[in-house]
């Protein structure tokens, strides 16, 4: 009996919805998936996409040097690069910016995309 109180505890203090906890060192090889377009260091050269240090709460299309696509800079006044935004882009970057140049098709595992969101936070 007290095993059931138990175990019906734990399950009452895990999350809700799904919800999953974020890992950057994990991110971090999620990201693995980026490097052929990105770099993500300070002072990093842009590649074929813009380097992604300090895209977190960064305004998109502000990456200094960089060619954007004609619909990323029509976009990029009102786009900044939050959580929420970041989740979308990269889950569908074309359903955020239609007509871009993102080739990457997106992330559909929650947990890869949860922790590529905590990496790319950390790079600040």
């Amino acid at each position: 009996m007290r095993l059931g109180w138990v175990l019906g505890g734990a399950l009452m203090l895990a999350p809700v919805g799904g919800a999953l906890a974020q890992d950057a060192e994990a991110g971090q090889r999620v990201f693995n998936q980026c490097r052929a377009c990105h770099t993500i260091n300070q002072g990093g050269r842009n590649g074929v996409g813009p380097n992604l240090w300090g895209v977190f709460e960064r305004q998109a299309g502000a990456v200094e040097g960089f060619r954007y696509s004609a619909p990323m800079r029509e976009r990029a006044a009102n786009l900044r690069w939050d959580e929420a935004t970041l989740r979308a882009y990269l889950t569908d970057p074309k359903a955020v910016v239609p007509g871009g140049s993102m080739a990457f098709n997106g992330i559909r595992n929650e947990q890869q995309l949860n922790d590529l969101i905590a990496y790319i936070r950390a790079q600040r």
